[in-house]
This record gives C-alpha cells, sequence and structure tokens, in this order.
C-alpha cells in the first residue's frame, strides 16, 4: 500500500512539472527579453548610419545660387523654382538661360503631357516640332538620375539634337538616364508643375506665363498678367480648332469633287436615235 502511495504521489509531481514546464519556460523568456528604450532620435542615427553604409560616396550638391534659379510662372497658379546644375550640363543650363532672358519660353504650352510620366515644353510651335533659331545642343549625358521633379532637356531621334525643349518629370524613371541630359530639379512648386493640363496634346495647354532668372529679380505675374496670358491661349486654342475645323471641310469637299468627276469620266455616252429625216 505505501509504495502505490509513493507511486500515485511520484506521477502527480511528474504531472505538475511536465504541465507547468512551458509556462516557466515562458515566463522566464519574457523576463529576459529586453525593452525598447531607443529615442526616436536614436533610431534615426541607426538609419542613417545603415543608408550611408549601403549608398555609394556621392559628391555633394553644390549650393543653390540665384545665377543659376530657373523661374516658371506657370498659369496652373503659382512659381515653379529650379535649381539648375551647370557642374553637370554646362552647355545646356546656358542655352536654357540665354533663351529665358530672350523672352523665349514667356506663353509657350506644355503641348505634351503624360500622366505619371512627365510634362514637355519649349516649343514655339506647340507641337513638339520646333526649336530656337539656334544650333542643336550636344548630349551631356551625366550621373544625375531622372526622379521626380528632374528637369532634362527632350530631343528627337538622334542624340545630339536637343535645343530649347525640356521635360519636368512626375515620378521615376530611370530608363531615361544616359539617354537624356538632365540639367536641374525642381526644389519647389511641383504641386503647380501636377496640375497640368495633361494630354497628347492637352484639349487645353497649360502655359508658362514667364521664364525667369533668379538673380534678375523679377517677381512673380500678377493676377492680370496670368489671366491676359491665358486669355490670350485660349485665342490661339480656338484659332488653330477653327483652322483645323476649316481645313476638314475643305479636305471633305476636295474629295467629294473627286468622286464627281470620277463618276462623270466613267459614266458611258447616250446612244444615238438613228431616226431620218
Amino acid at each position: 500500500m505505501r509504495c502505490k502511495g509513493i507511486l500515485k504521489s511520484t506521477s502527480a509531481i511528474f504531472v505538475f512539472f511536465f504541465l507547468a514546464a512551458p509556462l516557466l519556460a515562458q515566463k522566464r523568456g519574457k523576463e529576459k527579453e529586453p525593452e525598447l528604450t531607443a529615442t526616436p532620435q536614436e533610431i534615426r542615427k541607426v538609419v542613417q548610419k545603415t543608408q550611408r553604409q549601403a549608398l555609394p560616396d556621392l559628391p555633394p550638391i553644390p549650393e543653390m545660387t540665384p545665377e543659376n534659379t530657373l523661374n516658371l510662372d506657370l498659369s496652373t497658379g503659382g512659381r515653379v523654382v529650379i535649381q539648375l546644375r551647370p557642374d553637370k550640363a554646362p552647355k545646356s543650363v546656358e542655352r536654357i538661360k540665354t533663351l529665358v532672358r530672350e523672352g523665349f519660353y514667356n506663353g509657350l504650352r506644355f503641348h505634351r503631357v503624360i500622366e505619371g510620366f512627365m510634362a514637355q515644353t519649349g516649343d514655339p510651335k506647340g507641337d513638339g516640332s520646333g526649336g530656337s533659331s539656334l544650333p542643336n545642343l550636344p548630349a551631356e549625358f551625366n550621373d544625375m538620375p531622372h526622379v521626380r521633379g528632374e528637369v532634362s532637356m527632350a530631343r528627337a531621334q538622334e542624340k545630339d539634337s536637343a535645343n530649347s525643349q525640356f521635360f519636368i518629370v512626375y515620378q521615376p524613371t530611370f530608363s531615361l538616364d544616359g539617354e537624356y541630359t538632365p540639367i536641374g530639379r525642381v526644389v519647389s512648386g511641383m504641386e503647380y508643375v501636377d496640375a497640368v493640363e495633361k494630354g497628347e496634346p492637352p484639349a487645353h495647354p497649360s502655359i508658362i506665363v514667364r521664364a525667369s532668372i533668379g538673380s534678375d529679380k523679377i517677381h512673380p505675374p500678377t493676377t492680370e498678367e496670368v489671366k491676359a496670358a491665358v486669355e490670350k491661349q485660349e485665342a490661339i486654342n480656338l484659332a488653330e480648332q477653327q483652322k483645323q475645323e476649316e481645313e476638314v471641310r475643305r479636305n471633305a469637299m476636295r474629295s467629294l469633287l473627286a468622286k464627281s468627276r470620277a463618276a462623270s469620266a466613267n459614266a458611258e455616252p447616250p446612244a444615238a436615235s438613228g431616226q431620218s429625216h
């Protein structure tokens, strides 16, 4: 009997430890788990250190100066400020500054604007085929990536065909790297680029009301000047639309006349009556 009691006690103790062991282990694990006591500043330092270790050493961006600041006052409501980079594309930047100071870009439309890709301008013809009277530029491909806000020279098929047109990138598009010449980047006012009318071409194109270089200290246009520029562009759009409609009517009339002449030429001559007098 005594042996049976000992066995029962031993079994009970074994069962107790079998059931309690995981709980005790879990408790010990919780006791050993360290608490997160790092401050946001300390976490930020660790992240920055990791980023510096992961990214290659890049040359510092030069200080922004008024002489290398491009201001675009858009009809969408405000000023876009662009830091030009003559250290990366000296000839292209010099061309932009020359044309800006000639007033070349004032009133020009954004003629090709693709949602999520880019907004293109700088063509006096407004259809993507025009440029300035100056000779085309040699390509100045560089290591500036086509990220959001990047400003880059537009060109035709040939790499050395950039002239006056440029585009502003909406979203990172690294496939453009090494194919187009970046000349700078938007540092403020990107929301006005986002608001540019989309289309290829847009039905009601947004325009550059005024372009200026920061060192020239030209103030943004007044509300009246913006309104006048927009009304002028709308009048141009209406005249172009009427011209296109007139051309469509003329082509339709030419086609109708051509069909009429063809029908007359193919018609058989009337038969003789054969009556004698």
